[in-house]
């Protein structure tokens, strides 16, 4: 499956379905705080078995009780794509069991 970059009307689209996700020049970006630097941990291990699986990663920072992802796609120059959107999904409904506000 050929992999292509998203419309603005398209991404715009998708953000809707993704509260708290957004996009900041090129890539598409969230940050979560969590109730410990632990559970900050435990999500940022949870992402990179998630990206793993993808074969699709993220750059991730880990703070104190935060983590931080950006994500674009490298193959299409650096465009937003749907593996991006399936990522953020995935990485959303990690987060939800991990205490993110």
């Amino acid at each position: 499956m050929a992999v292509e970059p998203l419309s603005p009307k398209e991404i715009e689209d998708r953000l809707s379905d993704l509260p708290g996700w957004a996009v900041d020049g090129d890539r598409l970006t969230r940050s979560y705080r969590l109730a410990s630097h632990f559970a900050a941990t435990a999500l940022v291990v949870h992402v990179a078995q998630i990206q793993d699986a993808l074969d699709h990663h993220s750059d991730l920072t880990l703070g104190y009780n935060t983590v931080s992802l950006a994500v674009n796609t490298h193959s299409v120059g650096g465009a937003v794509t749907a593996l991006d959107f399936e990522l953020a999904r995935q990485v959303e409904a990690a987060a939800g069991g991990h205490g993110a506000e």
